[in-house]
């Protein structure tokens, strides 16, 4: 699928043979080294990444019954569903709630059954052992839990600029198809305008880091291998 003029598919490939560390020090150089989620933002299994353009969620604390909301046009007959595709990642700020699963493993299902690949939670997240087990999707959470959202929790937007909590800055702000890299040392935002940049630099940073690595083990002297490449 071709989004905004880019292959989904083909770049979070491009993407998932890279690593968070390297995509990390480009976009640093870059001038946009606040781009990293809270760490405490993990995989559910370490070996999960996640890549794609966002799909973004907004939520928040809500103690209302479902009777007392307003009607909501946009989230009404499951919208929160209807406007995902192939290879979005669904990107959800709970605003800070820290008690309930906002998503779980239905949600999760049905996301994946509408073409995400990966949902990225600044919250809670339920079910855990079943959403580990849907083919195909990487879930990124804050923690699990049990506890049930109604009255607690809601989704109140989709599809809008919406805040996640960050590491070197306390937001980051996460537009509709910014790029979401994610593997098991952190999830990274890579704004939509800068991705080819940042992917092409990674790519060359990565293609030296292999020859670095392959010489140190071979025992070459570090310092002889940092003078030659640069990059240690």
């Amino acid at each position: 699928m071709t989004r905004a003029g880019v292959d989904v598919a083909q770049t979070a490939k491009r993407l998932k043979a890279l690593y968070t560390a390297v995509v990390y020090d480009i976009m640093d150089e870059m001038g946009l080294p606040h781009q990293c989620l809270d760490l405490a933002i993990a995989p559910l299994e370490r070996s999960m990444q996640v890549a794609g353009p966002a799909y973004t969620v907004m939520a928040g604390p809500d103690i209302r019954e479902r009777d007392e909301m307003p009607p909501n046009t946009k989230l009404a007959d499951f919208g929160v569903f209807t406007h995902m595709y192939d290879g979005c990642v669904v990107v959800v700020g709970a605003a800070g709630e820290r008690q309930s699963g906002i998503w779980g493993e239905l949600m999760s299902n049905a996301s994946r059954a509408r073409g995400a690949t990966g949902v990225v939670i600044d919250g809670g997240i339920r079910d855990g052992r079943l959403v580990r087990q849907i083919d195909g999707l990487g879930v990124f959470a804050r923690y699990t839990s049990p506890i049930e959202s109604l009255r607690r929790s809601r989704i109140h937007d989709i599809e809008i600029p919406i805040s996640m909590t960050g590491t070197t800055t306390s937001q980051v702000r996460v537009n509709p198809g910014d790029w979401i890299f994610g593997d098991e040392d952190g999830v990274l935002v890579i704004p939509a305008d800068a991705l080819d940049e940042v992917l092409a630099k990674s790519e060359e940073a990565k293609e030296i880091e292999d020859k670095v690595r392959e010489e140190v083990q071979a025992g070459v002297p570090v310092i002889d291998v940092y003078n030659k490449y640069g990059r240690l």
